[in-house]
């Protein structure tokens, strides 16, 4: 009676499997904590106010915060006034990085969020629904002395949110509105070395651009990037975990295809899972360090869709598989109530991306949040995702009682057989529970690390030891998932080991009434394991 591994490994073998990959998971949360950098690090930039009093403003002019080409610059606002520089005139210089220092392509990407600085002033009040228009010019340089090379040109638009929590009289002149900080400009590689912003704010009172926003005194941005020990640690983890993958799942399938029959639902949709994961393992991030790819963003997050709305799958049907008719079962078309949901939502978040990070491959200050429409819009696909994953979340907890209670009925039959038969079909359905039980594990330990991450300060001391958590999640939860889908496909390979084929029925206690009562109601089956066989609805009838 041959079978799967999980039902045919002696339980010492599978106690070594579990303990091995258990030190696995271990090293992989290790990594992150221990020897890993923190994900990503914010560096607050404050922008210098250049003087820029040509008369034609749209020839490109590249102001340089300092340096030995420094701009012309003033320390604020008042210093214009006695000057007799216009608004128009001043330009809001931002060099990334800081003085001394070297931006990197092991640094992955650039996020910047903007803060404006608005003083209140009784004449220049902020009104309602204002806007402020920017003419943002993006350019970059490798050596500290070659011209500046343009890479983005735009205005931008920016909707304020500001309050001003104190009465607004002549003696609180001066005093700053509190405003919302404003997502400014995201760029999917970082190939060069420096980048300078300028920053225009211009004035036409007949159009109403940039009229009724106050009197901005300063700009700060916050720039965030992956660290580069982090991205070399993410790196090594990719670099080690896809010829693993990739070895165990060409075994598997290698295994599959030497069975005489042809394979089940279950085994093709565990052979899809493995490529899915292999596919988002593939380490194509090295290419990143020597070529400008600025769609890597976006191309991570379609793999990770790719891989997560196969795992959801995958559960569904695993479920099903173990619960269903035997007419019914082996058919994907039979599943389109539940993975429905999954390629919908799916769907909904990769429409979401390519509306935000589709769009900043050409233009790196584009946001889908800055405008009405756009926020409805991205809130609409956001919504819909969430409610196909409260469906699926539903179809699934059903499922899986669903399952549990057909294989309960199933073992009011064990007490008909044998002793050694009947304690061999109590393993392999405690065996069958466990993996159930360590898959709803696996996903509760991803939401609870995930909110761990956000709550907490990104890192713990004990001593002298620092533990960095949020790269701990990242390097866990993604060694985790590696771990789940490798014990998925070595546990439900075919067995080359028969269940009793080197004993003797009469050693097994078998009489000839109960192998044939066996025989009739679960062997003829094709499938993957005996479970899979036991849990026929046509067996309890």
């Amino acid at each position: 009676m041959a079978g799967a591994i999980i039902e045919n490994m002696s339980t010492k073998k599978l106690c070594i499997v579990g303990g091995i990959l258990l030190v696995f998971q271990i090293v992989a949360f290790l990594v992150g904590g221990l020897i890993a950098p923190a994900p990503t690090t914010a560096v607050p930039y404050m922008s210098i106010k250049c003087v820029d009093v040509r008369k034609n403003h749209h020839k490109t002019r590249w102001l340089v915060p300092w340096g030995p080409n420094k701009c012309d610059k003033i320390r604020d606002i008042e210093e214009a006034i006695p000057r007799e520089i216009e608004a128009n005139d001043i330009v809001f210089s931002v060099h990334i990085p800081l003085p001394a220092m070297e931006m990197s392509p092991w640094f992955q990407f650039m996020l910047f969020i903007l803060q404006l600085d608005i003083a209140f002033k009784l004449n220049n009040q902020i009104r309602e629904n204002a806007e402020v228009s920017m003419d943002v010019s993006l350019g970059y340089r490798d050596d500290m002395f070659s011209e500046w090379t343009e890479m983005a040109h735009e205005r931008v638009p920016r909707k304020l949110k500001c309050t001003f929590t104190s009465p607004k009289t002549l003696e609180h002149e001066g005093r700053y509105y509190e405003c919302d900080v404003l997502p400014f400009m995201e760029i999917g590689s970082v190939a060069h070395k420096y980048y300078l912003l300028n920053i225009r704010l211009p004035v036409n009172e007949k159009k109403k651009i940039n009229v009724g926003i106050g009197e901005i005194k300063d700009i700060r941005l916050v720039g965030i990037h992956q660290n580069g020990g982090f991205t070399k640690v993410w790196f090594a983890m990719k670099t080690f975990l896809t010829p693993s993958i990739f070895i165990i799942m060409v075994w598997y399938w290698r295994r599959i295809t030497m069975m005489s029959r042809p394979p089940v639902l279950l085994e093709k949709v565990i052979f899809a899972l493995g490529i899915s994961m292999t596919f988002i393992n593939i380490p194509v991030e090295w290419f990143s360090i020597g070529f400008d790819w600025t769609w890597m963003l976006l191309f991570g997050d379609i793999r990770q869709g790719i891989f997560y709305a196969m795992l959801l799958s995958f559960w569904i049907i695993f479920c099903g598989e173990h619960m269903m008719d035997q007419h019914e079962r082996n058919h994907i078309a039979g599943y389109w109530k539940q993975v429905g949901p999954i390629a919908v939502g799916a769907f909904c978040l990769f429409i979401f991306d390519m509306c935000e990070r589709g769009v900043q491959l050409t233009n790196p200050f584009y946001s889908i949040w800055t405008t009405d429409v756009g926020t409805e819009l991205a809130m609409a696909f956001i919504i819909v995702a969430g409610i196909c994953l409260c469906l699926y979340f539903l179809f699934l907890c059903f499922m899986v009682f669903q399952v549990f209670r057909n294989i309960s009925g199933k073992q009011s039959s064990l007490p008909a057989m044998s002793k050694v038969r009947r304690l061999h079909y109590e393993g392999l359905i405690f065996r069958f529970k466990f993996l159930m039980l360590i898959t709803l594990a696996c996903a509760a330990m991803t939401v609870i690390f995930f909110i761990v991450s956000q709550v907490t300060e990104g890192h713990w001391k004990w001593g002298g030891v620092t533990v960095q958590v949020n790269s701990a999640f990242f390097t866990g939860i993604y060694g985790m998932w590696n771990l789940y889908v490798f014990a998925l496909m070595f546990l439900y390979a075919p067995s080359h080991k028969n269940y009793g084929e080197d004993q003797s029925n009469g050693d097994l206690g078998i009489h000839s009434v109960e192998e044939l009562q066996l025989t009739t109601t679960i062997t003829h089956v094709d499938g993957p394991t005996e479970i899979y066989k036991l849990t026929r609805k046509e067996a309890q009838e």
